[in-house]
């Protein structure tokens, strides 16, 4: 089998010739394994026979996202941001920090309309799509459309941006209207920029993830029943778009999410990514057996613990596991959680990668 439809069958519920293999990581590691290996990304992801590729989407030709301040530049949404720069283990990652909420101070509908940084969709130029598109299916692999961290097919996520953690929370719970204002203006242009993307792709684009963290390690962010008020529609529809232009919908989340799950599935969820072992309920065991018939899943291999601190024995262990749990039938894409930081052993990279080639026939 190729990598299509190695995939395929997997997300059939089909057991493929070995399990589909993704892998991501952050922008840290993938210098680090640069200047190691010296090696492109793409290139090392060839040699590993990775089955996944992510296209990078339309290119932002909208207003200047400078900021006055030195250093600081605005996401799409009009937040600041400062690059942040981490040493750990003698390696360096980087991250864009919000300064400040811009919608931090609304205090009602009207300000939250009269906002000036809402993004549209013709801020961007979708030309060159299909191109994209075209290059990764013609070397064999699957066509995968995700966004940047930044910007990712959500709804809470840049909610926290605009608005605070804590205020879109707040005003779930006591202040609904300004809630679904915020989310209303996001889900409109989110909706009509995948719209455009779907469109310019022709069928080019095989999954779509869209990504938005439901839960943390502990629990829930938002209740089922906050979930199903303020966000169950938007997600609908973002499922029922991308399914509607014959894609795959994968949906990113961390956290113990499983008591979300029925409520994603009603929605029409194929795939669920991240599987984060240490969160709680997230037992590949579990999840396979209450839905493995009706959800394919993409994850869970530990960047928190067994990647970073583990050995190799510890990490060809929990690959086992997830192939002979996750991978039982179909259904299941070996990755990490999460991206693979900066500061991972090689060596543990290199482990993981072996684990999938020996256990992936499982």
């Amino acid at each position: 089998m190729n990598s299509r439809e190695r995939t395929f069958a997997a997300l059939k519920h089909r057991e493929p010739d070995r399990v589909p293999v993704d892998f991501w990581a952050s922008a840290g590691f993938r210098r680090r394994l640069a200047e190691e290996t010296g090696l492109s990304f793409e290139q090392f992801l060839d040699e590993h026979d990775v089955d996944l590729r992510y296209i990078e989407g339309p290119d932002y030709i909208g207003p200047d996202l400078e900021d006055d301040q030195p250093g600081v530049s605005l996401d799409i949404w009009g937040v600041p941001r400062k690059v942040v720069e981490l040493e750990v283990s003698g390696h360096l990652e980087f991250y864009k920090e919000v300064i400040r909420p811009p919608l931090a101070d609304a205090e009602s509908v009207r300000d939250v309309e009269e906002y000036e940084g809402w993004p549209a969709p013709d801020d961007f130029d979708y030309t060159g799509i299909a191109a994209q598109c075209d290059r990764v299916r013609r070397q064999g692999r699957v066509v995968v459309f995700m966004g940047d961290r930044l910007n990712r097919v959500a709804q809470l996520k840049p909610a926290m941006y605009l608005r605070g953690v804590d205020r879109i929370l707040l005003d779930m719970a006591m202040r609904p209207k300004m809630a679904r204002a915020v989310f209303s203006r996001i889900r409109s242009f989110y909706t009509a920029y995948l719209e455009r993307i779907l469109e310019a792709a022709a069928g080019g684009i095989d999954i779509v993830l869209t990504g938005d963290d439901f839960g943390s390690q502990d629990g829930l962010l938002v209740s089922p029943r906050m979930w199903n008020e303020f966000l169950r529609e938007g997600f609908a529809d973002y499922i029922s778009l991308i399914r509607s232009h014959g894609a795959w919908a994968m949906h990113h989340t961390c956290g113990a999410v499983s008591d979300l799950i029925p409520d994603m599935l009603d929605c029409g969820l194929q795939v669920l990514q991240s599987v984060q072992p240490e969160a709680r309920g997230m037992e590949p065991a579990r999840l396979k057996e209450a839905f493995g018939d009706r959800l394919c899943f993409h994850g869970g291999v530990s960047i928190q613990r067994t990647l970073p601190r583990g050995k190799p024995e510890d990490i060809r262990r929990q690959v086992e596991h997830l192939a002979r749990t996750l991978g039982k039938g179909g259904g299941y894409i070996f990755c990490t959680a999460h991206n693979i930081q900066a500061d991972t052993p090689l060596e543990n990279v290199r482990a993981l990668l072996a684990a999938y080639r020996e256990w992936g026939g499982c």
